[in-house]
């Protein structure tokens, strides 16, 4: 049972508080009756509808996370170490991580039940673009820069191009903060990008992932996206 609210905002049919405005206003009826009680809950067998229009609420779960540094992007650990759904262990579906960030990379990490939606992320061909800030060693050259956005020669063939922001540099400590957004999601690719121009990594973070950002969240916290943004990264992936 759950929140008749909370239930239309994770239909993405409002936020929380416009969810709860709609009730009070006698715009939501379950099996057919209006309710204007916040307090309602509605289980899944229940009829619920917004201004006549039907609330469809769906098995599949997606999280985001806030992945902290030191953590595996994995359901399961053989070393014992911290794995990314020990942040999401109330949930009572089979979740698990759609790509990877790395051990030592912190940042936005989608988890899903939904194969289908997770294979369609992870296609060669999504064009959902994945934004990271990466603190390097040494100042990046302006054509080093533009050699980033045009695409690096990796061993396994050359990057696509991408986008590259210098944010800030420190010229006493020789290291730069530097923007990037890719659309691939080979392994490790940031990381090889800026050790391929001589500028190694000394931190890494993905702070956007298509819309989504960690707005909000701190290190180790998690929030369910709403059906909106499910569907919002679905229609970016599937643009060829």
């Amino acid at each position: 049972m759950e929140r008749l609210q909370k239930v239309i905002a994770h239909a993405g049919f409002a936020s929380r508080r416009k969810a709860e405005e709609l009730i009070s206003e006698g715009h939501v009826k379950v099996n057919g009756k209006t309710v204007k009680e916040l307090g309602v809950k509605v289980s899944s067998s229940d009829r619920v509808e917004v201004n006549g229009i039907p609330v469809e609420r769906e098995e599949p779960v997606y999280f985001l996370l806030y992945k902290p540094r030191g953590v595996i992007s994995s359901v399961a650990d053989d070393k014992g170490r911290k794995v990314v759904t020990d942040y999401l262990q109330n949930i009572r579906q089979r979740i698990y991580p759609v790509g990877r960030l790395d051990f030592d990379t912190s940042g936005l990490l989608l988890l899903t039940n939904d194969g289908e939606f997770a294979n369609l992320l992870m296609h060669p061909k999504s064009e959902v673009e994945k934004v990271y800030v990466a603190k390097v060693k040494g100042i990046p050259s302006r054509e080093k820069m533009r050699s980033l956005e045009r695409g690096i020669q990796l061993e396994d063939g050359k990057t696509a191009p991408a986008r590259a922001k210098l944010l800030s540099a420190d010229k006493q400590k020789q290291t730069a903060i530097i923007e990037l957004a890719i659309h691939e999601g080979r392994n490790r690719q940031v990381r090889r990008m800026f050790e391929a121009i001589g500028h190694p990594v000394m931190k890494l973070k993905r702070e956007r992932y298509g819309s989504l950002t960690l707005q909000g969240l701190k290190a180790g916290e998690a929030r369910e996206l709403t059906a909106h943004e499910v569907k919002q990264l679905r229609v970016i992936a599937q643009k060829k």
